[in-house]
């Protein structure tokens, strides 16, 4: 897919993760024009050399959200996809623990941040009049509940319909909105964290991306308010 994207913006929230990087490599390798968004943008110098506008930002947040996305489109005067990884994970406790700390946390990493950050670009992308794609991406855990995982499940599970309604609020726009569902992505992270585990079987970050940026592409035209899983 190398020069798909020659010319065109893709916004990255979460640009210094792990699948964040490998994103934005991957659009990097492809000509895209990259708006990197971080919370701490020392975490991403050095990620490419040219054609990148790192830009500090808190998703959950919108008078923050909007002031990025603000300046990327000073910037680039565009923006024509958006990627977006930020999510966090939090399991262990069962709902008759009523560990509402635990709840909102995760409602505000993985609901809200969707929310504020998916809606706060798609308004950019309907002021400007032009076509674009927006991918979230999201958890296995949204499709069904697990046992101790109520919370970050609920938040999964709310950040799909999220996608899902903006799909067929933006259908008619040319802005198309999808997710990627990933299995256990391969990070030195999750093997640190269960080492006995067949690595094998797990899905890389390399592997995610390239998913990723078919939705962005314009051969995935047909494709609107979908969840792709990607489990390896």
């Amino acid at each position: 897919m190398a020069g798909d994207f020659e010319n065109q913006v893709v916004m990255i929230t979460g640009a210094n993760g792990a699948l964040g990087t490998s994103v934005a490599q991957r659009f990097y390798d492809a000509g895209a024009n990259l708006a990197l968004v971080v919370r701490r943008p020392e975490t991403v110098e050095g990620l490419v050399p040219d054609r990148a506008l790192v830009v500090e930002a808190d998703v959950t947040e919108k008078a923050s959200m909007q002031a990025a996305v603000d300046q990327i489109g000073a910037h680039y005067g565009r923006i024509d996809a958006l990627v977006h990884t930020v999510g966090g994970y939090g399991g262990g406790k069962a709902v008759h623990e009523v560990d509402i700390d635990l709840w909102d946390k995760m409602m505000k990493l993985n609901a809200k941040g969707v929310y504020v950050a998916a809606g706060t670009v798609a308004n950019y992308m309907l002021q400007q009049n032009t076509p674009g794609s927006i991918v979230v991406v999201l958890a296995r855990h949204a499709f069904e509940g697990q046992k101790n995982h109520s919370a970050y499940g609920a938040s999964k599970a709310a950040a799909q319909r999220i996608v899902q309604s903006m799909a067929k609020e933006l259908a008619d726009r040319q802005i198309r909105v999808n997710a990627v569902v990933p299995g256990t992505i391969d990070t030195s992270a999750n093997r640190r964290d269960m080492p006995n585990a067949d690595f094998s079987k797990w899905v890389s970050p390399v592997q995610i991306a390239d998913v990723i940026m078919y939705l962005c592409s314009d051969a995935a035209q047909p494709i609107n308010g979908d969840s792709i899983t990607v489990y390896g």
